[in-house]
């Protein structure tokens, strides 16, 4: 990946994060972008003082003329785009009888829409150069139904799905396009789920009552085995891979 360069989105948070370092130490030239300006630079900062290539572009991926924008700027300093990665993603709880339209509406905002307009910019650039690979970090709350996190989890399906739908337009162009869905992964996210110290061991054990199995392999992920997952989709070693979801959650989903 010597000096291809790379969009990841969600880089301030925990997977977004390392798949920019799993980038970069690959020999990428990284654009890092989040709407958390301060997180973002951050983590660019590190990231740099580790000798790696990556520059910062903070942007609102809701908001498609500041993609447009955003992304016009990636290629006039680092270059010609290869790679994207849609890792931006929130996760608002809570039943659906008393779920807010305004949970709802930032959760499709930033998990489905964000994917659509970085997509949409992103292959209208790689499209004429006919070569290019995308990633969409979903989840595998996208195929098992989960207990307070309808929202989240048809926001996932739906951004696999189009991921999936789109990769079937721009295959002729060379582009491939696939899913990394992760179970529960050690992010400040998942532990934005937990009440108390018992939280890891229930997500690792599972909870009947709310109709969940644990985990198999019996830990939590890693943000760095999301990361490895989504290199290999996006790297000459998946050159013949396109339209896939691979599932990364010790086996969680029980292979759905």
């Amino acid at each position: 990946m010597d000096n291809k360069v790379a969009l990841v989105t969600g880089a301030a948070g925990g997977i977004g994060t390392a798949v920019v370092r799993a980038l970069g130490e690959r020999g990428a030239a990284v654009a890092a972008v989040d709407r958390d300006a301060a997180g973002l630079r951050d983590v660019v900062e590190k990231l740099t003082a580790d000798g790696l290539r990556v520059e910062a572009f903070p942007a609102d991926v809701t908001d498609s003329a500041d993609v447009d924008a955003m992304v016009d700027a990636v290629e006039t300093r680092l270059g010609p785009l290869e790679y994207l990665v849609n890792a931006a993603g929130v996760l608002r709880l809570g039943e659906v009888r008393d779920f807010s339209d305004e949970d709802w509406s930032t959760t499709f905002g930033v998990n489905v829409n964000g994917v659509f307009h970085l997509s949409r910019a992103v292959v209208n650039r790689m499209a004429p150069r006919m070569r290019g690979a995308i990633v969409t970090v979903a989840s595998n709350a996208a195929g098992t139904p989960r207990t307070e996190m309808a929202a989240y989890a048809a926001s996932k399906a739906a951004a696999s799905m189009f991921t999936k739908s789109l990769g079937l337009e721009v295959a002729k162009y060379g582009i491939r396009c696939n899913v990394v869905a992760p179970g529960s992964t050690d992010t400040p996210m998942l532990s934005s789920m937990w009440h108390d110290e018992s939280g890891p061991a229930g997500t690792i054990e599972g909870r009947p009552d709310a109709f969940r199995v644990g985990i198999p392999l019996g830990r939590l992920a890693r943000p760095s085995n999301i990361a490895d997952a989504v290199v290999f989709l996006l790297s000459d070693r998946a050159a013949h891979i396109t339209l896939h979801v691979l599932t990364v959650d010790g086996g969680a989903g029980l292979g759905a």
